[in-house]
């Protein structure tokens, strides 16, 4: 095996004592090792956002965009290569791998166009007598060194979501990625470094918790952009001072399918939202409700679906769903799986589990307490669950401590809208799964699914600071 490759800090690659193995989770095999920061590497990546801070900021927009535009073509030019480390290290197959460069490459051009048109406005001061010579000047600069934690599932466009943004506003960023998925993460950092960017505008620090944690208490960070668990978010929100905090976290999304919907089309999204790279989406369909007057047929349409679906080698092209990130995952899967059945639930597919691969599951007559329903799955694994009238099904999707996106099946709009105003989520969508995401779309959730907006115009509000400026133009 090649030697341990470094990670990016401050414009330069960086080797450390520490290592760690990066593993195939399809085949368990050792595909990388690489070098991870420790406390004195993390502490000099601070420093190298702090000084990159000015330079930074003092980048007009359209060097800001052109360099945004610079990496989303070269993600274009080694669009292959990154879809194929993917695959390697998050075990995503690789139809949904090259998706995922796409959508990448699609924020980064987006990013480069918000990076010209971040908004102000004027504010009239004469409001009350004696102010009629006041005038108010609102623009929007960028906060300073951005902290950004990512999860394993979208290695790139994750984390493009938090880095394009700050780019795009002229902040420094330093991303902790995931420790199962780091090589996609240092190919952006590579792609980035010969953007013409100033030295320091992003490191890819790969560490452990601990050092992560000493991270986000550091004052210097002026946000904590974090998406991953509930538990670990909401805990490092806690640690995280008065920082701004930006939490994108999990979520077991609800679908309602009304008698009047296309139930040909709501079964054939609903297997696409509920499998793709094998349930490992916080958006992931999880939790259908099907109204009782066409609880069978809808059935039997969503198994037929379902049961077409491949499952197996990721690299492979006809493959929709691979593995679980790990053997760990898998197993826990199965274990919610039959603890479901044994509570009384009722498996129409699935179950099984080999390696780290679970078979797509349909689970029925589960109830509101199973983990299956109350709890993120993260795994390929949807429940179907009857009810007579449509306010029932909006109880039921509200009865979860998550809220991030939900899908309503039907052609009668006032249902629609009265979903919209009613669900307890940050998107609702009409004939439309929740694993739907568009990324220049504002993105989050509520409840214990997060804190603030993703989609580049959205964080880069939440990266920049209004400031006012008052003028007095009395001759």
């Amino acid at each position: 095996m090649e030697a341990a490759r470094p990670f990016l800090l401050g414009g330069h690659w960086q080797r450390s004592a520490l290592t760690a193995k990066v593993v195939n989770p399809f085949t368990g095999e050792t595909i990388a090792e690489i070098c991870r920061a420790g406390q004195t590497e993390a502490a000099a990546a601070v420093q190298a956002a702090e000084a990159a801070t000015v330079p930074m900021r003092e980048l007009p927009a359209h060097v800001r965009a052109d360099a945004l535009l610079r990496i989303a073509a070269a993600l274009r030019a080694r669009q292959e290569e990154v879809a194929r480390t993917i695959t390697a290290e998050a075990g995503k197959p690789i139809t949904d791998s090259r998706r995922e460069v796409a959508r990448a490459i699609q924020t980064f051009s987006v990013a480069a166009e918000e990076a010209k048109r971040i908004p102000g406005e004027i504010v009239p001061m004469d409001w009350t007598p004696g102010t009629e010579f006041y005038l108010g000047i609102l623009r929007r600069f960028p906060i300073g060194p951005i902290l950004g934690i990512t999860p394993f599932n979208f290695p790139l466009n994750l984390v493009a979501h938090k880095v394009a943004p700050a780019l795009a506003a002229g902040n420094p960023i330093v991303i902790k990625p995931a420790p199962q998925t780091p090589l996609t993460a240092l190919l952006l950092g590579e792609i980035v470094l010969e953007s013409g960017l100033p030295a320091g505008a992003l490191s890819i620090v790969p560490c452990d918790n601990a050092v992560a944690e000493r991270l986000v208490v550091d004052d210097r960070f002026k946000m904590l952009s974090f998406t991953g668990s509930a538990a670990v978010g909401w805990m490092l929100k806690g640690k995280a001072g008065k920082k701004r905090v930006t939490l994108e976290l999990g979520g077991n999304a609800a679908v309602i399918v009304e008698p009047d919907a296309d139930l040909d089309v709501a079964a054939q999204r609903c297997a696409a939202g509920g499998y793709a790279y094998a349930g490992q989406t916080c958006i992931s369909v999880q939790r259908i409700f099907v109204h009782q007057s066409v609880l069978q047929p809808f059935t039997e349409k969503l198994l037929a679906q379902v049961a077409a679906l491949k499952a197996g080698d990721p690299i492979k092209e006809d493959t929709v769903i691979g593995p679980l990130i790990d053997q760990a995952a898998a197993r826990r899967v199965e274990a919610w799986i039959g603890e479901a059945v044994a509570q009384g639930g009722r498996l129409l597919l699935g179950g099984k589990r080999s390696g780290s691969v679970v078979e797509a599951t349909v689970l029925s007559e589960v109830t509101p307490t199973m983990k299956v329903s109350c709890q993120e799955v993260f795994g390929p694994v949807v429940t179907v669950s009857p009810y007579q009238r449509f306010e029932d099904a909006l109880t039921a999707v509200n009865d979860s401590p998550y809220g991030l996106q939900a899908g309503v099946f039907t052609r009668d709009v006032g249902r629609i809208f009265h979903a919209f105003r009613n669900l307890e989520v940050g998107t609702v969508l009409a004939n439309e799964i929740p694993t739907f995401r568009a990324d220049h779309m504002p993105y989050g959730g509520v409840k214990d699914s997060g804190l603030g907006r993703e989609g580049v115009r959205y964080a880069i509000e939440e990266m920049t600071e209004p400031r006012l400026l008052v003028l007095n133009l009395r001759q």
